[in-house]
C-alpha cells in the first residue's frame, strides 16, 4: 500500500516521554487517515528501545551519539514520500503535524515549525536561547545564505523525500539542523515556517548551549567563504596596501613621534596576510564545488573562463618586475618594504595559479 509519511524520532534516553510522543503521532495518523510509519532512531541506555518495541514502531538501534547521525540512520530506513523530524523529549506537540502538512500541500518542499512565532510554554526554552542564541544564529544563517527563517534550530520539520535526496546531508551533530536549511536554500527548495507550540522537555536536556551554538556558527562560516575569507581578506589587504602606498610619499607623525617605520611593517603584514586569506577563499570556493556543496560559483566560473594558467603566470611576473624596478630606483626603507611586499604577493600569485589550475582541471 506504500507509506505517505515517515516520522523520525531521534532518541537517546527518553523513556519518560517517548511513549506519549508515539501515541500522539498515531492519533494524528488515525484522525487524518494517513498511511504513516514511526521510526525511533535510538542510541539509548534506558528503556526507550523496549517502549518503542511495545508500541510496535520501527526501531533503528545504532548506539551512535549525535543528533545528525540519529536522523541520518532513520532516513536510511524511511519509506514515506514525506519525512517528518521531531524530538522524542515531549517538547513538540505532534497534534500540530497537520499545520506542517498544510504548508506542504501548498507546494513548499521544507517546512519548519517556528517556536518563536508560536507559543513557548513556561520553562520550555532558556532566556539565552530564546532572545539571544537562536535569533543571532538564525540572523547569521539568513545573512550568509539568503534564507528567510526565524527559527532555524527547530527540531520539528517536514521535507519531501525527493527534495531531501538532493541535499546529501552529512553532519552528525546538532549542526545538522543548519545544514539542512543551507543546502535546501542552495538547491532552490521552497522553504517556509509555521507557528507551533513548544513545551518543557521531559528528562535531562542534552543541549550544550555554547558548544552546540559554536558548532552551528562554525559550520556556517566553513561554507560561507565570502564572509569567512573574502571580506576580512579584502579589508586587511586594502588597509595594508594603503599604508604602504602613502608612506612612499611621506611619514606618519603622532604627538611628535615618527611612527612611519611602525606603520610600514604593519602595512606589509596586513597586505600579505589579507592577500593570503583571499587566496584561501578561492581555494575554499573550488573545494565546495568539487565536494558538491556548491553547484556553481560565479567567481570561480570567471577565473576558469577568463584567467588562464598562462595569464596568471604573466600577472605574477609583472608584479615581480614592478618590485625589481622599485628596488633599482631607490633603496629607502619605505620603497624596500613596498617592493618586498610585492615580491611576496608575486610569489603567492605564482603558486596560487598552479594550485588553482590543478583544482580546476576537472571543472574545465
Amino acid at each position: 500500500m506504500g507509506v505517505d509519511i515517515s516520522v523520525i524520532l531521534p532518541c537517546r534516553n527518553e523513556e519518560s516521554s517517548l511513549g506519549k510522543c508515539i501515541k500522539q503521532i498515531k492519533s494524528v495518523f488515525e484522525k487524518q487517515k494517513i498511511k504513516g510509519e514511526i521510526i525511533v532512531s535510538d542510541s539509548s541506555t534506558d528503556n526507550s528501545p523496549k517502549i518503542a518495541k511495545s508500541q510496535k514502531v520501527k526501531l533503528v538501534k545504532h548506539d551512535e551519539k549525535g543528533y545528525g547521525i540519529a536522523i541520518l540512520k532513520g532516513i536510511e530506513k524511511a519509506k514515506g514520500s514525506l519525512i517528518v523530524i521531531g524530538d522524542a523529549d515531549g517538547t513538540y506537540d505532534f497534534n500540530e503535524l497537520p499545520l506542517l502538512l498544510e504548508k506542504i500541500n501548498q507546494g513548499y518542499d521544507l517546512v519548519l515549525g517556528n517556536r518563536l512565532k508560536g507559543k513557548i510554554h513556561k520553562k520550555a526554552m532558556p532566556w539565552l536561547h530564546r532572545y539571544i542564541g537562536n535569533p543571532f544564529l538564525s540572523s547569521i544563517l539568513n545573512l550568509f545564505f539568503k534564507t528567510k527563517v526565524h527559527d532555524s534550530h527547530s527540531g520539528f520539520r517536514i521535507i519531501k523525500k525527493k527534495a531531501l535526496k538532493k541535499l546529501d546531508l552529512k553532519t552528525t551533530g546538532m549542526e545538522f539542523a543548519s545544514e539542512m536549511i543551507i543546502k535546501a536554500a542552495k538547491n532552490k527548495l521552497k522553504i517556509t515556517e509555521t507557528p507551533i507550540s513548544y513545551y518543557p522537555r521531559k528528562g535531562k536536556s542534552k543541549l550544550k548551549s555554547f558548544n552546540d551554538g559554536w558548532r552551528h556558527l562554525r559550520f556556517m562560516l566553513m561554507f560561507s567563504p565570502t564572509y569567512l575569507f573574502f571580506i576580512p581578506g579584502i579589508i586587511l589587504f586594502v588597509i595594508g596596501f594603503f599604508l604602504l602606498t602613502i608612506l612612499l610619499f611621506g611619514t606618519i607623525v603622532v604627538q611628535g613621534r615618527n611612527l612611519g617605520t611602525y606603520f610600514l611593517f604593519l602595512g606589509s603584514l596586513l597586505s600579505v596576510l589579507g592577500y593570503q586569506i583571499i587566496n584561501l577563499g578561492l581555494y575554499s570556493r573550488i573545494y565546495a564545488i568539487h565536494t558538491g556543496f556548491e553547484k556553481y560559483d560565479n567567481i570561480i566560473d570567471i577565473i576558469a573562463d577568463k584567467v588562464s594558467f598562462e595569464r596568471g603566470i604573466y600577472i605574477a611576473l609583472i608584479i615581480l618586475l614592478i618590485s625589481i624596478l622599485i628596488f633599482l630606483k631607490d633603496i629607502s626603507l619605505s620603497r624596500m618594504l613596498f617592493a618586498l611586499t610585492l615580491v611576496i604577493i608575486a610569489v603567492q600569485t605564482l603558486f596560487s595559479v598552479f594550485f588553482i589550475s590543478i583544482m580546476l582541471v576537472e571543472k574545465k
